[in-house]
């Protein structure tokens, strides 16, 4: 027996058809990550499921005496609660588990008063209480918002060994990845159940509306030749006949596929000149924590930069500085005169909710300069998925993603060559982040981002910085994964050295041995520097000649041999390209040792 049957729900907002008798049934076991555009109705189908909203036709059974926990995005609390008088009271038990939880995710002053906390500390007050309550189905919405990734690591723990049901909504997909058995999409009012994880999710996906695109496409040839037959004309007396035109009216009346809207954006930005943002010996502390100290980093042109830590440890204060928001206590930050910074805060700044959605755009850029000419406010929001309907609508009838997508939107048409991006994942759905990680790989500009997004780290960065919560930051090259794998690497090198400084005991005779046993001076051949010369150029070069096939391609679809011989060399010109990536990574690495030893 399942544990929750959805059947046949609809639901409607205004004009707006959220679920058109839609069903899905949740078995034990099941952790259900649901994704979708925003709006779509994923938190309103938490909401139903949780009891607290009723649809507008069919019903959710829940299995007698089923017990459920729902953590919400933007949970309610008592005027003048604390953190203890909110969570902790209900049992000795219970109040053990909340101060674990608590404490795992960095709240430790149980007298602090919630108002004084921010949002993101107040739903981990809300969280800790909800994980500690008995449930057989826990409901999620974003539950790792505002969470950083020790934090996110011991949730997703926590949730893979949870053996009821889960139903979560989450745009964190290394985290769907980890802790979900079963994808359920949402689109047009319908529900796809997928059992898979989310990689997996992608795949069957494809196969699906690949499918369904055959499908059509047979029921197109089918109809062009139907509708053949009768034009040459056909008296319908036979039953044979009628059939034939019966079947014509079928198909006439099909429905064809529709494909989920995507959102689009070009790259809009100002030229950049030389000087672009240099830090020098930038300090600041605040309550006598210090928070940056002597930090010196000059940005480079088309720098993609990921700030990470632990929560409070300085990665807003930090990028604040660089944004002109606040001003370090020491040093200085110089910023170019043809810099132009477009800032994405955490949160979304009050908006005039009843302001139309197209007023609110048209307040930035009434046209906006894009690769292809310029294009209206009007247009902008059509690719950003806001219909012509939706324009004319207050910004109060929006969902939280959508006002989130509405904030994104005002940045990136804001002409910047710099952005500067705090948790820009939080809030926003799946494809409108796979959009927005598509156009930063475009954007010819700065990039510096704090995000705790592991999945949009690799996707977009190519420098990470890290805190170490004592004010310092330690440089990593590439994504997440890669400062992951380079991170353990220097701990085991840590680990090793300090066990052999153990081992070996310390001998004056060693200093006589120094020379004789240091080891070899590293050095480029000529071959070498003549590679590591010239290889940033040739992978520019192939990467040309890549992106070129790619329009031959385009342009030769319907021609098999041509694009037989394109695909080739293509997959040429990329093993290639693989390989130069590789060779880069060593010469580079080779460069930073031989730098290393002149200043040792």
């Amino acid at each position: 027996m399942n544990r929750l049957d959805i059947e046949d729900i609809s639901k409607i907002y205004g004009d707006k058809i959220i679920f058109e008798d839609a069903s899905f049934g949740i078995h034990e076991g099941d952790k259900i990550g649901i994704i979708g555009i925003n709006g779509t109705g994923k938190t309103t189908l938490l909401r139903m499921a949780a009891g607290i909203e009723e649809p507008d036709s069919g019903q959710i059974v829940r299995q007698n005496g089923l017990r459920i926990a729902y953590l919400p995005q933007n949970p309610e609390f008592p005027r003048d609660a604390t953190v203890s008088s909110y969570a902790l009271g209900k049992s000795v038990e219970t109040d053990w588990m909340v101060e674990s939880n608590l404490t795992k995710l960095g709240i430790v002053q149980y007298d602090t008063p919630l108002a004084q906390l921010s949002g993101g500390q107040r739903r981990k007050v809300a969280m800790a209480k909800v994980l500690a309550s008995d449930f057989d189905v826990l409901l999620l919405d974003e539950p790792t918002n505002h969470l950083d990734e020790e934090m996110i690591t011991w949730l997703e723990e926590y949730l893979r060994e949870y053996k009821g049901v889960i139903l979560m909504v989450t745009h964190d997909r290394y985290f769907l990845d980890k802790v979900s058995n079963r994808i359920l999409e949402i689109s047009r009012g319908n529900m796809y159940s997928y059992d898979a994880n989310y990689s997996r999710f992608l795949e069957l996906k494809a196969e699906r509306e690949e499918m369904e695109l055959a499908s059509e496409r047979k029921r197109q040839s089918v109809l062009r030749m139907e509708l053949e037959w009768a034009k040459r004309g056909c008296r319908a007396r036979s039953t044979k006949q009628r059939a034939r035109l019966e079947r014509l009216e079928a198909l006439k009346n099909g429905k064809a596929p529709v494909q989920d809207q995507a959102v689009e954006m070009d790259s809009v930005e100002t030229r950049m000149g030389k000087k672009t943002i240099e830090l020098h010996h930038v300090g600041k502390s605040y309550g006598g924590t210090k928070l940056v100290d002597d930090f010196d980093y000059i940005v480079l042109r088309n720098q993609r930069l990921g700030i990470i830590g632990p929560n409070g440890c300085g990665k807003s204060t930090l990028i604040k500085m660089i944004a002109g928001l606040i001003q370090p206590d020491s040093g200085e930050i110089e910023i170019g005169e043809t810099i132009k910074i477009g800032y994405l805060a955490q949160e979304e700044p009050d908006m005039d909710t009843d302001r139309r959605v197209i007023d609110y755009i048209r307040d930035i850029a009434e046209y906006v300069q894009t690769r292809d000419g310029k294009i209206s406010a009007s247009q902008m929001l059509e690719r950003f998925l806001f219909t012509p309907d939706m324009q004319y609508t207050p910004v109060c009838k929006l969902s939280g993603g959508e006002k989130r997508r509405l904030y994104l939107l005002s940045v990136l048409i804001s002409g910047a060559n710099v952005y500067i991006l705090d948790e820009p994942s939080n809030n926003v759905d799946i494809p409108t982040l796979t959009i927005l990680e598509d156009y930063l790989n475009s954007f010819s500009g700065i990039v510096i981002t704090v995000s705790h997004d592991r999945y949009f780290l690799d996707n977009v960065v190519d420098r990470i910085f890290e805190f170490d919560g004592n004010g310092h930051l330690q440089q990593y090259e590439g994504g997440y994964t890669d400062y992951l794998e380079a991170k353990e690497r220097r701990l085991s090198v840590g680990d090793s050295s300090s066990s052999l400084k153990k081992q070996v005991p310390e001998k004056k005779e060693a200093a006589k041995d120094w020379k004789q046993n240091r080891p070899a001076k590293l050095k480029f051949t000529f071959k070498e520097q003549r590679e590591y010369d010239t290889i940033d150029d040739n992978i520019a070069a192939l990467e040309e000649i890549i992106e070129k096939l790619d329009g031959d391609m385009m342009a030769n679809a319907t021609n098999s041999l041509k694009l037989s011989e394109l695909t080739a060399e293509k997959e040429k010109a990329e093993a290639e390209l693989e390989e130069k990536m590789e060779r880069w990574v060593y010469l580079n690495d080779l460069a930073e040792k031989i730098e290393e030893q002149k200043n040792a």
